[in-house]
């Protein structure tokens, strides 16, 4: 019996199952052959009635989006596949994040501090090889997702907003005034549809055609006791050179019920890749390591485990009228970033006032809509980070390459003060900050500069350099855009909706949506 059994027969339910249903899925994407469904249709017949404003196919994360909309006055259903109700495991985020939901008035600073269940510092950053590094108040909280989504689920209904659970998404006909969404016996026409099913989304797969991802993040892990007490955090960590073509990256933090640890690596998605059962093996093998304990001496409360796939055409811009994608149906996410909680919290606010604007002027096309998933080079020039970061199946590097790589740039980025170092932490590039870290890393190291070209290639290479330019056009736009922010009062509405978009774009897209650690 193999590391993996052996640990998942001391937790309960059908845990290995859907490990190995995960990884039939993990297996027909990358062999190319996961079906491409048809549930988008489009008809030029118009609806006779339409009755509500918003239809949100995905609850757990959508219901964020839901609850504001639905406090904004707009007419919203909810459509949950299953029970809407959070997962046992703790979402991560950093405190000011959080801020956005007593912003928006989702619950109160009271509310708030009861949804923070763990709370560390400081948390590590550390690279075979290299000097270890501490940071605080980066990813440090540990947010209560069935208190929160509780809390937030009241307020959703208390604001006129209909939650169907048990009510799978099963198909949608677009109208040219509407659309009908179809979940089992029941009907919903709609003026628009949000599409937060997350990555494996029907709606997504039939908008990608069966597009290979470009880039996939594994992730295994765990929350368990029997850990040596520790109350800091790991935020990113590899002990070991390269393996079976991966570099082994790790993560871990208190739990309220225990220590939670995560293997994860960034790899393609070639046929010959390792399954995630694979992975759980190679992290069940090196956990005693990593933790300094055996393996014998833990006790598994739940495992974790996922496949998430990136895109460089991303965000996925909409394909039909009145349907927009939001969090990881979108590919909003950076590929370094697994997405879910925190990738929809920090553009919560931008897509909740620009989804209340788009229903008020009735921009409801899909070029409109593409303005509310605009490109953003601050995340598209993280796909050449992410590419330092792995390695091809067939592709020859030194072992220790990428672990050499990273402990420099992260120790001149901590050279560089916390206004650089943290907002790369919580996935967020700015100009200044990448200028700096890049001059300073190719005077002091150039050649692990010159190691990465052959490694990331001279095509992404050169396409990185087109996103990095941008990354400062857009740096040098949003000053001026905001600067001109309150002549859009002035302006037809409908123009309006379109320039206040782009200020936006310059802003999210530059970074500049980032805000320190007080």
């Amino acid at each position: 019996m193999s590391l993996t059994e052996q640990f998942f027969q001391q937790l309960p339910g059908e845990c290995l199952h859907a490990l190995r249903r995960t990884d039939d899925l993990w297996h027909s994407l990358r062999t190319g052959t996961l079906p491409v469904p048809t549930v988008v249709y489009e008809t030029h017949e118009s609806l006779a009635e339409v009755e509500w404003d918003v239809v949100i196919c995905g609850g757990t994360l959508g219901i964020l989006v839901g609850a504001v909309l639905a406090k904004q006055g707009w007419r919203v259903a909810l459509l949950e596949r299953g029970q809407l109700r959070g997962r046992e495991q703790e979402w991560n985020i950093s405190r000011k994040e959080l801020q956005a939901f007593v912003r928006l008035g989702l619950l109160t600073a009271a509310e708030l501090n009861q949804a923070i269940v763990t709370e560390y510092n400081p948390a590590r950053i550390s690279f075979l090889g290299g000097s270890e590094l501490w940071v605080e108040n980066v990813l440090n909280i540990g947010v209560d997702p069935f208190f929160l989504l509780e809390t937030v689920k009241q307020r959703f209904l208390a604001w006129g907003g209909q939650l169907f659970e048990r009510s799978p998404f099963e198909e949608a006909i677009v109208h040219p005034n509407g659309v009908v969404v179809t979940t089992g016996q029941q009907e919903f026409s709609t003026r628009l549809v949000l599409d937060a099913m997350g990555h494996f989304s029907p709606i997504v797969q039939q908008a990608r055609k069966g597009q290979t991802p470009d880039a996939v993040c594994l992730v295994v892990g765990s929350c368990a006791t029997g850990f040596p007490n520790n109350t800091t955090g790991d935020l990113i960590v590899s002990f070991t050179p390269i393996q079976n073509q991966c570099q082994y990256f790790w993560e871990a933090f208190p739990a309220r019920d225990g220590r939670t640890t995560y293997l994860f690596t960034y790899v393609d998605a070639h046929p010959d890749r390792p399954s995630l059962e694979t992975l759980f093996e190679e992290y069940l093998r090196l956990l005693p390591e990593y933790q300094q304990v055996k393996l014998a001496d833990i006790h598994p409360k739940r495992a974790m485990f996922g496949v998430f796939p990136c895109y460089r055409k991303s965000p996925l811009k909409p394909c039909w009228n009145r349907i927009l994608p939001v969090g990881d149906s979108s590919g909003s996410q950076s590929p370094l970033s697994f997405g879910g909680f925190g990738a929809m919290v920090r553009h919560l606010e931008r897509l909740t006032t620009g989804i209340h604007e788009a229903l008020q002027v009735d921009r409801l096309d899909r070029r409109s809509l593409a303005l509310l998933q605009p490109y953003q080079p601050n995340l598209s020039v993280t796909w050449l980070f992410q590419r330092t970061m792995s390695v091809g199946m067939q592709q020859q590097v030194a072992p220790n390459q990428i672990n050499q790589m990273l402990s420099s740039v992260f120790q001149e980025m901590s050279s560089l003060g916390d206004d650089v170092l943290k907002p790369f932490l919580q996935d967020v590039v700015q100009f200044p900050a990448l200028f700096q870290t890049l001059a300073k890393t190719s005077v002091a190291h150039p050649g692990l500069v010159l190691n990465v070209i052959p490694q990331v290639g001279l095509p992404a290479l050169t396409d990185w350099l087109v996103h990095y330019v941008n990354l400062a056009g857009y740096s040098a736009l949003y000053p001026l855009g905001k600067g001109l922010s309150a002549l859009f009062n002035s302006l037809p509405p409908q123009t309006a909706y379109g320039y206040r978009r782009q200020v936006e774009a310059w802003k999210y897209g530059s970074g500049n949506d980032y805000e320190q650690e007080e």
